[in-house]
């Protein structure tokens, strides 16, 4: 495969760092939750409905794409539900919901008015209604609508319907999450596509893990530049020069198995589920590692919750162990990989 951007993804990614950079604010000790000004903003500039088919009024681009904007997500630390309401509720809601659907639920998303979040376990369903309990849901403490997966189906959920209990959250870095709770709610199945959800938001993950520790190497980097011990700056010393290169590498291990994956389903490849799965297991593990970096190199200010690089550290942590940690996924590649090869 070709790992260059293509036009469009260079677009949206340039187009979203400069909204960020202008728009998204940051509360240091992680009790901001969901950023209304960077998501408006994201819709009246087209960013949300640009990956998404032409026929919903988007640009007609794919996952590629949206993989390209949640990367720039990730380097702003922003507090935007990009993942869980576009790469994964609204592209669902375009491939298999009805046109009432998508009118009702998908455009105001696309306009930055309304926020959807997905919930993948704990839940049942029986008569199209849906019951079950699912902790820390990304956003859902704002949503106006849950996707979630019972057995082998996938609901819409009205958050304001009858027997929907959402409660906030706080996670490490925001008080964006919620407490799903569902008492033989109702709700409008989408088919059997939990795993298309998953590995799509597994992607997502990855795509803005890959921002993050992106970002957080710039900052250690130039930090490393300038701060002086001994006379020398500590970019100088040997240990650190190690440190550095080493981050480095794991950041373009995240960035190339992450487009891997992307690319892989967006081509529906037959290697998908692995490309995806590995993917995750560089996001988490590699992750750790930059995080861990940045915080040792910055010395005492890597751990003051008022300083920039702490913010970074504790997305980096969040998306570690996000739709399932690096272990899961390694037993998860070792059984795809253990399959018998069709003949």
């Amino acid at each position: 495969m070709d790992f260059t951007p293509s036009e469009a993804s260079a677009d949206l990614a340039a187009l979203t760092r400069r909204l960020l950079a202008d728009k998204a604010t940051h509360d240091p000790h992680g009790t901001g939750g969901f950023d209304t000004v960077s998501w408006t903003a994201l819709g009246q500039a087209g960013v949300l409905d640009a990956a998404l088919p032409s026929s919903l009024g988007g640009g007609g681009f794919g996952l590629l794409e949206q993989c390209a904007v949640l990367t720039e997500i990730g380097r702003a630390v922003a507090a935007v539900p990009y993942l869980p309401s576009i790469t994964m509720a609204a592209s669902a809601l375009a491939g298999f919901g009805t046109p009432e659907l998508v009118d009702r639920w998908v455009l105001p998303v696309l306009r930055g008015e309304r926020v959807l979040a997905v919930a993948l376990s704990g839940f049942t369903a029986s008569g199209g209604r849906v019951s079950g309990t699912q902790t820390a849901v990304p956003f859902g403490a704002f949503a106006h609508g849950f996707l979630v997966a019972a057995a082998d189906e996938v609901f819409l959920v009205d958050a304001a319907a009858e027997g929907v209990s959402v409660r906030p959250q706080q996670t490490v870095d925001h008080a964006d999450a919620c407490l799903l709770e569902l008492s033989d709610a109702p709700g409008v199945s989408l088919g059997d596509i939990g795993e298309w959800l998953r590995l799509r938001g597994t992607a997502g993950v990855c795509a803005q893990q890959l921002g993050v520790v992106e970002r957080a190497l710039e900052l250690t980097a130039a930090y490393a530049a300038e701060r002086k011990q001994f006379d020398h700056v500590i970019g100088g010393f040997q240990a650190v020069r190690q440190r550095l290169a080493d981050a480095y590498l794991d950041v373009e291990a995240v960035r190339l198995t992450t487009l891997q994956a992307a690319w892989q389903l967006s081509s529906d490849a037959p290697a998908a589920s692995e490309a995806v799965a590995t993917a995750k297991f560089w996001a988490a593990e590699a992750g750790h590692r930059v995080a861990h970096t940045a915080v040792h190199v910055h010395g005492g200010v890597g751990i003051d919750v008022d300083h920039v690089v702490h913010r970074y550290f504790a997305a980096a942590k969040r998306l570690e162990f996000q739709l399932g940690a690096a272990t899961h996924q390694l037993r998860t590649l070792g059984d795809l990989l253990a399959r018998p090869t069709p003949s």
